[in-house]
């Protein structure tokens, strides 16, 4: 799969990609749909952060938003360290995935997401208010 990371516009086709698959699905008469873009499958680190970074655009299909990040190489390869020291990458990453939208993490450590959601639920409440 890492040899296939030659896109014309990645994000572009990305959701190209996903909005031909929802129609399909829907078309078949499938409307339980997660939209999962695939970190680190077919992508190089700079794509799977550069899809972290755009993560927002994938709510034009109104669907759950999975992220599977935890453990990941785009990790423990930038920071230098192992899969299982890679835990305060995955959650920070994780923090950023659920602040752009997502709504499901996969995850290898339960309790830091847990805790990472709970966190970030606290900050997202405030969402939608004005400042006071």
């Amino acid at each position: 799969m890492q040899q296939l990371t030659s896109y014309d516009h990645f994000i572009q086709d990305l959701l190209y990609y996903f909005s031909e698959r929802k129609a399909l699905l829907n078309n078949l008469g499938v409307n339980d749909v997660i939209i999962d873009p695939g970190f680190g499958f077919s992508k190089t680190v700079k794509q799977n952060y550069e899809l972290m970074a755009y993560l927002k655009y994938f709510h034009i299909f109104d669907e759950p938003l999975l992220v599977g990040i935890s453990r990941k190489s785009m990790i423990y390869r930038l920071l230098g360290c192992s899969p299982e020291e890679s835990l305060n990458g995955t959650t920070v990453l994780n923090t950023v995935a659920l602040l752009s939208g997502a709504s499901i993490l996969r995850v290898h450590d339960v309790k830091a997401a847990v805790e990472c959601v709970e966190l970030t639920n606290q900050i997202r409440q405030f969402d939608s208010q004005p400042a006071q």
